[in-house]
């Protein structure tokens, strides 16, 4: 279980490292109610900093559900005008948002899966200037998650809720590096070693990328002018950040025309808190034609149906088998952790930061370059020990990227 030290510790590093608060910037927190303790603590530390003022958006999975049961469809579809004004007018103050996401993966599973998809597409449609803040860099951001109950009984199930949430508690804080004695100085280590990566990938230039696995045999095209990110990023203001802690990753942008052949998940995927499991997909010119799932294919089937784009790729991502959430041999049905344990991509919109002069482009010249939108972007699991990746270089050769789920190419500059 986490001391009060460690949680002092974390608090200090998701603000420091994660959304590099300024003096005098302000900082918005969406935090689960069962988080307060902890949410405290990010708050006091954060104006320890110089924060002008932390506002904290709670959420609570039971007041979730309850609406989810009992409010008419009219009330799930409409997405209020006052919390989008709240979001817009922080993120045009410049203010960072650090997001702690600790959802029960199973909360909705007894929901209709259509009104659940309402509500996504509800909100999608209605945060979309938000969004562009945060696809854009334009403020800093991250997202780290802490232990609540259920969902520490779902990683943990056959312990008592109380040692499940210590035993997550202890998970979480070696895969951040919070166990270190210098959190941010190792965090520091870690994104040069990301920078090394994906400096590596951009001198390649690879045209395509080839997936082999077990229900797995994909190409992925990558447009011209394609740059790798991972790790920390850096604001329009020009402050370094770390989107998602933890990361291991390092992602680019598929053309959303150029995806061939059929892809098999490897690890469960937790979308809106429903869970979909043992899915597959078929592309054809970039475009979804075929799925199935063992668990949750309506949901998926709503997920792909939420507008034109959700059907296309709007993220590639490369991570080894090796990496430490992988190591921990935990499931932890949270996309943040579970695609930090292996190679994914994503349905939906592409981060146009992840092209040339993307971020400057309007929507015409982004499509004309083969960069996704979507209202949504959902990752999904892919990789494994079982997994081989082939480059395509320019001059047509190609080259291995991957081998048996880790670095085929000398990322770590030795």
């Amino acid at each position: 279980m986490a001391d009060q030290k460690t949680k002092e510790k974390y608090a200090e590093l998701a603000l420091r490292t994660g959304v590099n608060l300024q003096k005098n910037q302000a900082l918005m927190i969406n935090a689960p109610i069962e988080g307060a303790d902890f949410t405290r603590i990010v708050a006091r530390k954060a104006y320890e900093l110089g924060a002008k003022d932390v506002h904290i958006n709670w959420a609570d999975d039971e007041l979730t559900l309850l609406k989810y049961e009992n409010a008419p469809d009219e009330v799930i579809e409409d997405f209020p005008e006052w919390r989008v004004k709240l979001y817009e007018s922080y993120a045009e103050d410049g203010a960072a948002v650090l997001s702690i996401r600790s959802t029960n993966p199973d909360l909705l599973k007894d929901i209709d899966s259509s009104r659940v998809a309402m509500a996504n597409k509800a909100s999608a449609q209605a945060m979309k200037n938000f969004r562009q803040y945060t696809m854009n860099d334009r403020i800093t951001w991250s997202i780290i998650s802490i232990p609540t109950g259920d969902w520490a009984q779902k990683v943990f199930p056959d312990k008592s809720r109380e040692n499940a949430v210590a035993s997550l508690w202890d998970a979480i804080v070696k895969i951040v590096r919070v166990d270190q004695a210098d959190p941010i100085a190792a965090w520091d280590a870690h994104n040069e070693t990301l920078k090394t990566a994906r400096e590596i990938l951009n001198r390649k230039k690879y045209t395509k990328l080839i997936y082999k696995a077990p229900g797995t045999d994909l190409e992925i095209g990558l447009p011209q002018g394609h740059i790798w990110k991972g790790g920390s990023a850096v604001s329009e203001q020009g402050t370094t950040f770390n989107p998602n802690m933890p990361t291991e990753e390092v992602f680019s942008l598929p053309h959303k025309y150029h995806v061939n052949g059929t892809v098999a998940s490897t690890k469960p995927l937790n979308y809106g808190g429903s869970l979909i499991d043992n899915f597959s997909l078929t592309f054809k010119d970039g475009k979804v034609v075929d799925y199935k799932a063992e668990q949750g294919e309506e949901t998926l089937k709503h997920l792909l149906e939420t507008d034109e784009g959700a059907s296309r790729l709007g993220e590639v991502a490369l991570v080894p088998h090796e990496s430490p959430v992988s190591q921990s041999g935990l499931i932890f049905y949270n996309t943040l952790f579970d695609e930090n344990a292996s190679c994914h991509i994503a349905l939906g919109k592409a981060y146009p930061t992840n092209l040339e002069g993307g971020a400057a482009m309007d929507d015409q010249e982004l499509d004309k370059h083969g960069v996704n939108d979507s209202l949504t972007h959902v990752d999904f699991m892919i990789g494994s020990e079982n997994l081989d990746i082939d480059g395509v270089l320019e001059d047509g050769t190609t080259e291995a990227v991957f081998r048996n789920g880790t670095w085929a190419l000398n990322v770590k500059g030795d």
